[in-house]
């Protein structure tokens, strides 16, 4: 198999990730629960996750590190835990249902910023909505920092000097960049972060990062190993999300996914990824009757390829290459509906080619070779 659905899971992964999650499995016991070695074991680690995870995005404080099931439930917990029916809202139509569906829950007042053909979003159009009447007393603004249908990166640190300009909390979509772009806490007051893609941990972990103290209202209820007389969950980082007994066997396996990232170096990986993207775009991009979404005038981007090809859906052409040369990739609206319908493209989806560290330029090679041969079919 030719694996191309890296934005999806990346499916090949350091050894050391299987491995830890195999060891805890087997030695770790449920971690603020006990003195024990097993128990202790397991917070032990767990923190020092927290301590991997500040040292990648420069955060001070590993406690603002709170981990939860994915990163849709993170921004489930983030949105419903500080916006309310009566605030005003911005996100964009790139945004993942992650990011609408919870916003639609809550019953926020949200405007939605438009991107261009090319799946930008403009800046100066966020600007010019937040002096629109109506929006002027928006109090947060939730975006993706890099979209999983174009692969097209938001410049984040601009969007939040606006943001602190207007006294607005943004809430900053890491789930595709994270391991591969890097990330600041220049970007956002909030960020919401998923393991399994970039950061090649397991499934099952997502998490969020506060730089700040903000009032989240509690979401979420029951035991947290401490402070069992209390009546309410402890609203305090990061005990405020992390409720139960934490994952902690997938918690380990993002650890070390996490130290490979710092061994190797984000730069290392991100030119990597970037090298490949590049010579496959460059393989298929003047190919008849080939349509390929997102702004690769951009020098930062992230390492995917979404297109379509005349005459077929996006579902036929993922048939194709996975039947005729098991090649993987990913077809659909991938859960971006506003922004399928504004590139024109709910009918018939994309096909979304996604590559990681662990591919090679062989692959390559075979994935634009199997898109010529359908082509020409």
């Amino acid at each position: 198999m030719i694996y191309f659905d890296n934005s999806a899971t990346s499916l090949i992964k350091p050894e050391t990730v299987s491995k830890a999650v195999a060891y805890a499995i087997d030695n770790f016991g449920s971690a603020g629960r006990s003195f024990y070695d097993a128990g202790l074991k397991a917070s032990r680690e767990i923190y020092l996750t927290r301590q991997l995870i500040s040292e990648l995005v420069g955060l001070k404080d590993p406690l603002n590190v709170a981990f939860t099931s994915s990163a849709t439930e993170a921004l489930n917990l983030v949105i419903q835990g500080l916006v309310s029916k009566s605030d005003s809202v911005i996100t964009t139509v790139t945004e993942h249902n992650s990011v609408i569906r919870p916003l639609r829950l809550v019953k926020s007042k949200t405007t939605f910023l438009d991107c261009d053909d090319m799946g930008n979003v403009s800046l100066e159009s966020f600007e010019d909505i937040i002096k629109n009447a109506k929006t002027k007393d928006t109090k947060f603004f939730v975006c993706n920092h890099g979209s999983n249908v174009t692969g097209n990166i938001l410049d984040a640190k601009k969007f939040y000097e606006i943001c602190k300009r207007n006294n607005i909390v943004m809430i900053l979509d890491i789930s595709q960049t994270i391991g591969t772009i890097k990330i600041d806490m220049d970007m956002a007051d909030i960020f919401c972060f998923t393991s399994h893609k970039g950061l090649f941990g397991p499934q099952g972990v997502g998490g969020i990062i506060v730089k700040d103290k903000h009032d989240f209202k509690i979401t979420k209820s029951g035991g947290a190993g401490g402070s069992s007389f209390d009546e309410f969950q402890s609203v305090d980082m990061p005990d405020i999300f992390e409720v139960g007994t934490l994952n902690s066997h997938s918690i380990y396996g993002l650890q070390k996914g996490v130290e490979f990232i710092l061994e190797i170096g984000q730069d290392k990986i991100y030119t990597q990824k970037k090298k490949l993207a590049k010579t496959f775009y460059d393989g298929i991009k003047n190919f008849k009757n080939i349509t390929i979404y997102g702004d690769f005038e951009n020098e930062v981007r992230l390492p995917l390829v979404s297109l379509n090809i005349k005459g077929l859906t996006a579902s036929e052409v993922s048939e194709k290459l996975w039947t005729n040369n098991k090649i993987a990739t990913r077809a659909g609206v991938h859960c971006a509906p506003l922004l399928h319908r504004r590139l024109g493209t709910s009918d018939c989806g994309m096909t979304r080619f996604s590559f990681s560290y662990f591919n090679t330029m062989e692959e390559i090679e075979k994935g634009i070779k199997a898109v010529k041969e359908i082509i020409n079919f």
